[in-house]
This record gives C-alpha cells, structure tokens and sequence, in this order.
C-alpha cells in the first residue's frame, strides 16, 4: 500500500526540521539508482591485464605519501586542550578572549566554519545562557540564537520580562559543526576553557544551560536533561560559587511543543531568582 502524500503543513514542518538540522543543499538534481549501478558493474566483464613483459617495463609509480587532514595540522588533542586553557587563562577581559579565540588554531572545527559565533546580549547581565554549539544560521551572522530556535528564544524571555538586552548568550562550542553534527568530546574539551572564562569574565549571577548537551559539559552532570532541568545546582565559576540550572533547549521545544510546559516552569523559578 503507497504511503499517503503529504500535507501542506506536514511537507512544511519537514523542511524546516531540514533547515534547522543545517540541509542547506540537495545532493542530486535526479535519484540515483545504486542497485542498477552495482548491478551493472558485476555484470561486466574484467579488464584484461597488460602482458607481462609490457608490466617489467613499465617503472613501478612511487608511493603517494598521505597528506594530513587539516585537524591533524593544527595540533594533537592533548595540545590542543592545553593550548586552550592556557590562551584563556590569559585573557583580561572578554575582548581579549574574543580575539584570542579568533586566532585560536587549536580546534578544526575552525577550519569549516564561516566564522567565531562569540556572544550576544549584554556583558554584566545577571542572566547568562549558554547553548551547546552555532547552526547555520548563526554560523552566517556571526550571532548565537538567531534561527527558529533564537525566536523562540526571544519569546522564552519575553515570557518572564526580558530581551536580549538583558542577557548575555553564548555557546558551549563557538564554531558551527559540519552538518550541525554533535561536537566531538574533544572538541567540546577544547572549547571549554574558553566557555569558562566568558563566564568568569561576564560575571553572571544565574547560568542557565540550554539543553542536556550543553548542561552535561558546564556542569559535567551525567543525567539528562529531564532530569537535571528545574533544580538549582552548584556551579564554581573562578572560585566564585553561581547559581545554575539547566532547562529544555529551543530547539527541543520546537519539535516538541507539549513540553513548553515544564520549560515554563524553569523560566518561573529563573523569573524569581532574578528578582531576590
């Protein structure tokens, strides 16, 4: 029995779960049909061998030397998680760390990204929330949160009596992964250091983790994030002790609508903590 066609609205939410998934090309105007290209190489015949003698004569080729993949250039994960705790450390201020990261060749991620996604909001904002890593969207801008997922963002803190003006917004990972794939665990250990010190240097009084990913880096939880979201948890920023919490990423709540309920609850309790 064929499936039956999809809705308008049904052919739309897909394309924009595509979008937010980072498919921003199509891989073949036409469809290919690989079983009829495998088919047909088995059915040919074999190329026939040149004699033997023409083989003698024919000096043998040297042996191509595999050349390095851009990540293995810029250093081994050991350096690289040493380099970048070390250029954080160093950093004075959060312009410092931005232009340290911008000169950061210690992560490939880097290499195949369009440009740093930093911050956005306000330093010195009592409330910071941090995502996990940049989509494609905000890979183009150069701004965290401003895809489907940072409208709704908006509207999150729009919901409790804030805009962007009164937070600042980051990232665990600030260069868009390929495709929108998960960071690498060494890729995200590399990264934080540097995550480390934007808080440390933006001085937040509430640290609000966007999603399990980003919940488990910062405050290396192993549970998921339904059950780490709602609770306060202890977060050392520098030595200085922060109130933090995790809560269901945008994202999330885009493909699952039924659980605005509970991230309503978050917001609730993160609406009262600002306003002791």
């Amino acid at each position: 029995m064929s499936a039956a066609p999809l809705s308008l609205a049904d052919a739309r939410a897909a394309l924009d779960w595509y979008v937010e998934m980072g498919v921003d090309v199509a891989i073949a105007e036409e469809a290919q049909d690989r079983y009829a290209e495998s088919a047909a190489r088995k059915a040919a015949p074999p190329a026939s061998l040149p004699p033997r003698a023409e083989q003698a004569e024919r000096p043998a080729a040297p042996a191509l030397r595999p050349q390095p993949s851009a990540a293995a250039l810029l250093a081994t994960p050991a350096e690289g998680a040493c380099a970048a705790r070390e250029a954080a450390a160093s950093a004075a201020s959060l312009e410092e760390l931005r232009a340290i990261l911008e000169a950061f060749d210690g992560c490939a991620l880097k290499t195949t990204a369009n440009r740093l996604v930093f911050a956005d909001g306000t330093p010195g904002a009592k409330l910071m929330l941090i995502g996990e890593a940049p989509g494609r969207e905000e890979d183009l801008s150069g701004l965290p949160f401003v895809g489907r997922s940072g409208q709704l963002l908006d509207r999150m803190l729009a919901a409790i009596g804030l805009d962007r003006s009164s937070a600042y917004i980051a990232n665990v990972i600030p260069w868009r992964p390929p495709g929108n794939r998960t960071p690498t665990p060494q890729e995200t250990e590399t990264c934080l250091p540097f995550v480390r010190r934007q808080i440390e240097l933006a001085a937040p009084e509430i640290v609000v983790a966007l999603g399990g990913a980003a919940a488990q880096s910062l405050f290396r939880a192993r549970d998921g994030i339904m059950k780490l979201r709602g609770r306060w948890l202890d977060f050392d920023v520098g030595g200085r002790p922060v109130k933090a919490m995790a809560t269901l990423h945008p994202a999330y709540l885009l493909r699952s609508p039924a659980q605005k309920a509970l991230a309503w609850r978050d917001l609730k309790a993160i609406r009262n903590a600002l306003a002791d």
